[in-house]
């Protein structure tokens, strides 16, 4: 599962009791504590091919999520990166967004996505006719949201800055528990995660090419025919893994590279929880969970308009702190060649104890406590009729 569905799964552990509504809902493709929810979909889900094709209805998500009936429930929580917060909660229910991100394709990384060979001349111009009308959209249904959360200082600010609105800030869940440190590391660099054009999984290749070091690859997506067309021989390409492949093998590799602009990082802290480092971009939300090898750096990034909150989980202070990773600070095939020189020339430098005592405070066990205490606050807050204004 990826972050989203395990920041939900944490959401069935804490309301036992919940239904779930959402757009669309694959059989199987999440764990059992969620499918055994009752589980209501949404018009998508009758739509003619919307489980491989569902990117296609985008025009429609805006509508079909409006369409689900919340009449009874008290409190609503959405989980969204899309569309699920313009859900319309019932007068008498609190609204609070667990937001991962306001919608990056029609915001600020549209170009990202609609880039020559990312996206099918098709979607690409699809993309262009609806951004617009999709941002008035997000735009509007801010006001049906309560309360936001952010994953990371780095969303609340995007938040803040598409927005106008606050937003708490509580970091998704890390399963610390399921990884563990390898009694041996293997020769090869490890990259994961959906074929997403933000992702930049590309950059890596090319760097890999270049390096000639081997480069193991997991995950699958819409770049998928051509990222394999741009591999060399050092790159192997894995798919989708269970989730013991996936800790097996973030255990063994000798570092995880993480080329993307992200807006938190689950992998990154699950690198860590294995004792192992982690090569970033220094920028998004690994800047709050990676501790980049050069301090110096870590003090220059922090006078860029994106970089002026907090880089790490406690770093109220600056005082120097064992490194976790190294960061690289353009999106460059040389930046990164550098970084993995630099990482190779410095790896005595990373204690696999001390990155997993670090990972440790990401732990599952810490988003549980925060989400159900700032819940609790803002529910007893609505009850007795304190900060209900929204508008209808």
């Amino acid at each position: 599962m990826r972050g989203g569905e395990r920041c939900l799964e944490a959401f069935c552990d804490l309301f036992p009791g919940a239904d779930i509504f959402t757009l669309l809902h694959m059989k199987g493709s999440v764990s059992k504590t969620i499918e055994e929810r009752r589980i209501r979909t949404s018009i998508i889900q009758a739509l003619p091919f919307a489980a491989s094709r569902y990117r296609y209805y985008l025009p429609l998500f805006p509508w079909a999520i409006e369409q689900l009936k919340l009449d009874g429930y008290d409190l609503i929580l959405s989980s969204s990166h899309c569309v699920a917060k313009g859900v319309k909660p019932p007068p008498q229910a609190l609204h609070i967004a667990y937001l991962y991100t306001p919608m990056r394709y029609i915001w600020d990384m549209q170009d990202t996505y609609v880039a020559s060979g990312r996206m099918g001349p098709v979607s690409r111009l699809m993309l262009r006719i609806i951004a617009g009308r999709l941002r008035q959209w997000d735009m509007a249904v801010n006001t049906r949201v309560d309360h936001f959360i952010a994953i990371s200082h780095y969303v609340a600010d995007r938040i803040r800055r598409h927005y106008g609105r606050e937003a708490e800030v509580i970091y998704p869940p890390v399963e610390t528990a399921r990884f563990h440190i390898a009694d041996r590391t293997d020769d090869y660099y490890l990259v994961a995660g959906a074929f997403a054009p933000y992702k930049r999984i590309d950059l890596a290749i090319e760097a890999f090419n270049r390096l000639r070091r081997r480069l193991v690859i997991m995950g699958e997506g819409q770049e998928g025919h051509r990222l394999r067309h741009m591999a060399g021989p050092t790159i192997e390409f894995l798919g989708w893994r269970s989730d013991r492949e996936v800790a097996d093998l973030l255990s063994r590799c000798r570092a995880l590279v993480f080329p993307g602009e992200e807006d938190f990082g689950i992998l990154p802290v699950e690198a860590m929880a294995c004792g192992r480092p982690v090569i970033a971009y220094g920028k998004g939300g690994v800047t709050e969970t990676v501790i980049p090898l050069d301090r110096s750096m870590f003090n220059i990034q922090r006078s860029e308009p994106h970089n002026t909150f907090s880089l790490q989980p406690s770093a109220c202070s600056l005082e120097p702190r064992p490194p976790t990773g190294v960061f690289f600070y353009e999106q460059t095939v040389e930046a990164l060649v550098q970084a993995v020189d630099l990482f190779e020339r410095s790896s005595e430098r990373f204690d696999p104890e001390t990155l997993r005592a670090y990972a440790l405070t990401f732990d599952r066990s810490i988003f549980e406590k925060r989400i159900a205490s700032y819940i609790d606050e803002r529910f007893e807050e609505w009850k007795r009729g304190e900060g209900r204004h929204r508008p209808c």
